[in-house]
């Protein structure tokens, strides 16, 4: 099994990094907080789960153990998958997963593309005891009257900002694509920071 792999980066994409391994390029699945620390050129080690099908061996990325951990974990629930156990971590830490299983926060899980309302019970049954308790900080609540910050838009900077962006340009990207967001949000839907980066990227990209 490959526990992590360390080397430049030589590549990266929107939800893709590729490492360069002793003189081979390890493509690696990360969501887009991984992919926020990474710069092209600079020394990178990421924990990895590989996930082997008939016809693929997909790399997963993640900054560090404890959310290798939690991804690998979170496949142990029937009908998840390494997408959605990845889109769950692309939203949540590991920590506020933890929570939300220990808690039964429904909605916590429901903000997760790809997971429905009648899954989400069931998902809850399954990984309860599974994850363990929240460990972090991030378990205490918030004070009240206070709004939990919304996480699209932090990813969505630090993705930029990772692929080499200003600050500015990242701030200006994330304009365009705030309505999307909001509108999503509107409906009930969490929206989708992948679908967003690439939204981003093409105003970036038409503006250059």
């Amino acid at each position: 099994m490959i526990a992590f792999v360390s080397g430049p980066v030589a590549a990266l994409a929107p939800d893709t990094a590729v490492v360069e391994v002793g003189g081979v390029g390890m493509a690696v699945q990360c969501t887009p907080n991984t992919l926020s620390g990474l710069r092209i050129g600079r020394q990178a080690r990421l924990a990895v789960s590989l996930v082997v099908r008939e016809n693929s061996l997909t790399l997963y990325g993640f900054a560090d153990d404890d959310e290798r951990q939690t991804f690998e974990l979170l496949q142990t629930a029937s009908g998840v998958g390494p997408r959605l156990a990845q889109a769950m971590l692309a939203v949540h830490t590991p920590d506020a997963l933890r929570r939300a299983v220990a808690q039964g926060d429904e909605k916590a899980l429901t903000a997760v593309p790809g997971i429905g309302r009648k899954g989400t019970q069931r998902l809850l049954l399954e990984l309860a005891g599974r994850l363990g308790e929240p460990t972090g900080a991030a378990a205490t609540s918030h004070p009240a009257g206070a709004a939990a910050p919304e996480p699209w838009s932090e990813q969505l900077r630090a993705a930029l900002l990772g692929l080499g962006y200003s600050a500015h340009e990242a701030d200006e990207a994330i304009a365009t694509v705030t309505p999307a967001a909001e509108a999503a949000a509107a409906d009930g839907a969490a929206p989708k920071v992948s679908q967003l980066l690439r939204a981003a990227l093409r105003t970036l990209h038409r503006a250059h």
